[in-house]
């Protein structure tokens, strides 16, 4: 997971920014080097999440990190905290009962598309119904990248897998305005070609009291990149940094790029548990 920032001098030379902590605290380094591909975004997306742990100063006992399956689910596996690696689509679910049964823990999820809002979509919806405090970092590389670069509800219609090798025909579903329909009270979305941002909202969302749901568009250039034609990684992350634009509204629309932002952060919608602990003792 490579540094997120750097400074040049005047001779172009580049000296990269120093790390904080966070990979020593947060890591299990005994599990690794990683099994993720070389060029996959959602190493990234853990670096900047165990960032702004440190940079919230939480402490390792006092965060939950829930994973389901896929390539995404493997990262509860390196994180030094409590972990739970569900199976797939119920981490959500899972997560739910922890924050109802200890409201002062940190509960996060860390989701991958098909994880997150295919097989778990349900859940997903209900969750963000309830507005209930957990933070659900949905990594969306457009495709099932574990078990064979199958089709997945986030596939872009036309876009080719290995269930779809002449072009997608469904449209694809939209994370951020599920999430909104839904009633998630904090609703961003960010992508991998720009880490400093990606941890700034990642930051907002560990943050919010509430359902967060942070959309990330991460490159998976083994099976999306390769399919579709963009095998190299950076042909992704330049392809994220050219087809999107800074939004207010999912539904914004410029030229067919793709928002990013934040699209809600409604602090007044009283969280669940909260609400629960508040009915109980009355």
């Amino acid at each position: 997971m490579a540094n997120t920032g750097s400074n040049q001098n005047a001779n172009n030379e580049v000296n990269l920014m120093p790390m904080s902590e966070a990979p020593d605290k947060w890591l299990r380094k005994q599990y690794l080097p990683h099994i993720w591909c070389p060029g996959c975004g959602i190493g990234t997306i853990l670096r900047q999440v165990i960032e702004q742990f440190t940079k919230l100063g939480w402490r390792n006992d006092e965060v939950v990190f829930v994973t389901g399956i896929g390539c995404t689910g493997r990262a509860s596996g390196y994180v030094n905290a409590q972990t739970l690696h569900t199976i797939h689509g119920r981490a959500l679910p899972t997560a739910t009962g922890i924050k109802m049964a200890r409201p002062d823990m940190h509960v996060v999820a860390m989701l991958g598309d098909g994880d997150g809002v295919g097989i778990g979509g349900n859940h997903f919806i209900h969750a963000a119904k309830r507005n209930i405090g957990i933070t659900a970092i949905v990594v969306n590389n457009r495709i099932y990248g574990m078990t064979g670069g199958q089709v997945s509800p986030t596939t872009p219609s036309g876009a080719k897998s290995s269930t779809t090798p002449y072009g997608n025909v469904e449209p694809a579903m939209d994370v951020s305005k599920l999430a909104l329909g839904a009633g998630a009270t904090f609703v961003a979305r960010a992508h991998t070609a720009n880490p400093v941002y990606l941890g700034q909202l990642i930051r907002r969302a560990l943050e919010h009291d509430g359902f967060s749901v942070l959309e990330v568009l991460s490159q998976c250039p083994t099976y999306f990149g390769r399919f579709n034609g963009m095998p190299d990684p950076v042909q992704m992350l330049e392809w994220f940094k050219s087809n999107t634009f800074m939004a207010k509204s999912p539904y914004d629309e410029k030229e067919g790029k793709i928002p990013v932002g934040v699209f809600r952060d409604d602090k007044e919608t009283p969280e669940l548990s909260k609400s629960y602990r508040k009915l109980w003792e009355e």
